[in-house]
């Protein structure tokens, strides 16, 4: 897996706050879990346990709505405890999560989604090592993990990270406005030559009979600087597992200027931009707003997006766009083929969150504890759907919200509500055609058409290769090369066409300079290290 994280620094004072992780409460060294009938530990204790707070407006309080009291009636009373939801904004919950883990007061159970910020933890001895204690108290989380998502959380062959089980794969999609091509009698393109044509054919026929035309809609984006799935097309397909390890070892669609390939990429974007098909204001467009007016408007012939990017509430592209624009229609496609004539798509590795549980807490073994609890298939589908037949009906084994968790102190403030069902990022059913089903359930009016999209966003699927030791040339130099990857980009694309090669040899020496060959050496000793080479 890849490791792009900005480059922080935690505070000495973590090690300061660090005290025993030896487990309080057992009884001779047992502990009730979900799978004994051991009776509670007499001893009451109180679990502390991250929340995001997204601030959605009309959001119940955080550590007490419907949710929290399931939690403490169920899991608080079998393990004589009180669990107490701590929220932290989802918008600085890197920064948050430093200041709690330097002052020794994070939550029993805290949680990222970046590898890097949990890499400095383990590397500052900021977090409670738990090989010993999920094979004590985690019988049912190990099962429902497996070993292909516990790996995400080991480091230096050992674990300290639970990671969460992401449930859907699918990274993004290409749409198209098929409207547009049946109007002008052209198929879907299924390569980038017959791409390129179609978009050409969009700006001189202008199918849309719209005032600024946008065959294709592109936003370049500092976070994730990159040219989407494009790459896919140009990069051989007979890389060795090293060159594929080494030299493209982060996501397709983020910028990875050693990768075979990657300057053709680049040249395709810039002989679009100088033909006049991409987005005017990419380079501008940071946050991508403009691009989904633009989209909503009718203005756009293609784009590319999450894989189910249109169909979502928001920015509720599709909604607007047939709002403004009866009978407009998006399709998902599959135009990047490369040489083997597949169509690869690198989508999400199998894990999601890293739950973390700092050194310092007095109570690992409840906190393991109450992650097992939580993996029971029945209180998964109570976290994620609430109680049935009054918030959700089952239809065909797929849960059919009712609508009743959309406000009051049923509210989820994020889909699934996996901000208390930490363990699964995305609806769990225990079976994924059931998955794929509930997930296309959860698109009112458009449930075939993220069905589709959710079956071409994972043709040809793969991950990036998991690395178990991370970069830490990386995680120093993450942020500046991100954004020197989008200034260079911004020039290359608009550059003169005769100009591209020489430019980006240039640009590419810098950003290797800059801190680029110290990541590429690092990850070649890490694959080395790794496979005993």
């Amino acid at each position: 897996m890849c490791i792009s994280v900005a480059a922080l620094t935690i505070a000495s004072s973590i090690l300061a706050g660090c005290q025993s992780n030896s487990p309080s409460g057992a009884q001779d060294g047992k502990a009730s879990t979900q799978d004994s009938k051991a009776s509670a530990p007499k001893e009451h204790r109180t679990l502390t346990v991250e929340v995001f707070d997204r601030g959605k407006p009309g959001q119940p309080d955080l550590n007490n709505n419907f949710w929290t009291k399931y939690i403490n009636d169920n899991f608080g009373k079998q393990f004589n405890a009180t669990v107490k939801f701590v929220s932290v904004p989802r918008a600085q919950e890197v920064d948050k999560l430093n200041v709690l883990m330097a002052a020794g007061e994070a939550p029993d159970i805290s949680y990222t989604y970046n590898q890097g910020v949990v890499y400095n933890y383990v590397q500052q001895g900021g977090l409670a090592e738990l090989d010993s204690v999920l094979k004590q108290y985690g019988p049912t989380l190990t099962k429902y993990l497996g070993d292909d998502v516990l790996k995400y959380g080991k480091f230096n062959g050992k674990q300290y990270s639970v990671p969460g089980k992401r449930t859907v794969l699918a990274g993004s999609n290409t749409f198209i406005r098929k409207d547009w091509l049946d109007k002008l009698g052209l198929p879907v393109p299924t390569t980038s030559e017959q791409f390129y044509n179609t978009m050409v054919a969009f700006k001189e026929k202008n199918p849309g009979n719209v005032t600024g035309v946008i065959p294709y809609g592109y936003s370049l984006q500092p976070q994730n600087p990159g040219l989407g799935y494009v790459p896919e097309a140009f990069k051989p397909s007979n890389l060795t597992e090293e060159q594929f390890a080494t030299l493209q070892p982060q996501a397709i669609w983020q910028a990875n200027w050693s990768m075979p390939g990657f300057d053709k990429a680049v040249q395709y974007m810039n002989k679009m931009y100088n033909a006049g098909l991409i987005s005017p204001n990419f380079a501008t467009d940071k946050d991508g707003k403009l691009l989904d007016a633009d989209i909503s408007n009718g203005k756009v012939g293609a784009f590319q997006t999450n894989w189910d990017g249109p169909y979502r509430t928001a920015p509720g592209t599709y909604a607007n766009l047939a709002k403004n624009v009866p009978g407009a229609e998006l399709i998902p496609i599959d135009p990047w083929q490369n040489d083997a004539s597949k169509h690869p798509k690198n989508g999400y590795s199998p894990n999601g969150m890293y739950i973390i549980i700092p050194k310092s807490s007095k109570n690992v073994d409840l906190a393991i504890q109450y992650l097992n609890w939580m993996a029971d298939p029945k209180v998964t589908l109570f976290l994620q759907n609430g109680q049935e037949g009054v918030d959700y009906n089952m239809v065909n084994g797929v849960p059919k919200q009712t609508g009743t968790t959309n406000t009051g102190e049923k509210m989820m403030t994020v889909a699934n509500n996996l901000d208390y069902d930490i363990l699964s990022n995305g609806i769990e059913l225990g079976d994924q055609q059931k998955n794929n089903a509930a997930i296309s359930a959860g698109y009112p009016g458009y449930e075939k058409e993220a069905e589709n999209a959710l079956k071409v966003g994972m043709t040809d699927y793969y991950t990036t290769y998991f690395y178990s030791i991370p970069n830490a040339a990386d995680a120093k130099n993450n942020a500046e090369l991100r954004n020197l990857s989008a200034q260079m980009l911004a020039k290359l694309i608009v550059a003169k066409p005769a100009e591209v090669d020489s430019l980006y040899k240039t640009l590419v020496q810098q950003y290797m300079t800059q801190g680029g060959q110290a990541v590429q050496d690092e990850y070649v000793k890490n694959y080395k290290a790794q496979n005993g080479k």
